[in-house]
């Protein structure tokens, strides 16, 4: 019988918090080691990675926040690169949200997906330069780049009897902007039967803790990776039911 019951919980716990620790730090480690480091100045500044077999270089355009590159694209990225297996992506229908500089877009590209790049008119200049320089004569399918304001003209663009997507994957899409509503319901658009969403996000604010919490009532949600050190999880979720839901919660 152990004289000291307390003490001994405290210490497994401590152990497993310490152990904890590790894992996320070298997991976080091999992440971010697929970082390629540009060891020259050259006319054009550009963010390098290694994933699928291939070094892809991303231009990023610091004037606009929606074509920086950030840490949640790299945890997607390295997720997808080292579970094949668990998700084969070969021949699927991947749609991407908010995709930014495009590194998740061209990692899926690379692993076999048919993708939908997506993001606002604004970003598509160098989302699609990005894609088209790190997939041109290197996958089995072109991808394609398209606007998607989120929450706006969902039917008429991405009509649900004919864009039926295996994944909707998504990159740090969740921070301080008005908008969140609409991406809930883009989120709840495209989701159809069957469909499963892989989302990184990295947590700043409460706001996206109240977002998580919202994202639940209409979606199963699991988590993937926790990541201390990078303030960022990931996350596999898929749809509750098929009733469509407007923004204020009710079926529609």
């Amino acid at each position: 019988m152990n004289p000291f019951p307390t003490q001994a919980v405290q210490t497994e716990e401590d152990a497993a918090k310490t152990e904890g620790v590790v894992v996320d730090a070298e997991l976080a480690a091999a992440i971010m080691s697929r970082r390629i480091i540009q060891s020259l100045i050259t006319v054009e500044a550009w963010e390098g990675y290694t994933f699928a077999e291939h070094q892809i270089k991303i231009k990023e355009s610091h004037d606009l926040y929606g074509a920086v590159m950030w840490p949640s694209a790299i945890v997607l990225c390295y997720f997808l690169d080292t579970h094949r297996d668990t998700y084969n992506l070969l021949d699927k229908n991947v749609i991407e949200l908010g995709a930014g500089t495009g590194l998740v877009s061209v990692v899926t590209s690379l692993l076999g997906a048919k993708v939908t790049s997506t993001d606002l008119p604004e970003v598509l200049s160098n989302l699609q330069y990005n894609v088209l320089r790190n997939t041109r004569g290197n996958c089995r399918h072109a991808p394609h780049v398209t606007e998607l304001s989120w929450g706006k003209e969902l039917e008429q663009r991405f009509p649900q009897a004919t864009c039926r997507y295996d994944y909707v994957f998504a990159a740090d899409v969740v921070y301080c902007h008005p908008y969140l509503g609409e991406l809930l319901d883009t989120f709840d658009h495209l989701c159809q039967d069957g469909t499963e969403i892989l989302w990184a996000m990295r947590f700043r604010l409460d706001r996206e803790n109240q977002f998580v919490e919202r994202f639940q009532t209409r979606f199963h949600l699991d988590e993937l990776y926790d990541l201390p050190s990078l303030s960022i999880k990931l996350y596999r979720a898929s749809r509750k039911e098929m009733g469509r839901r407007t923004r204020s919660g009710e079926a529609a």
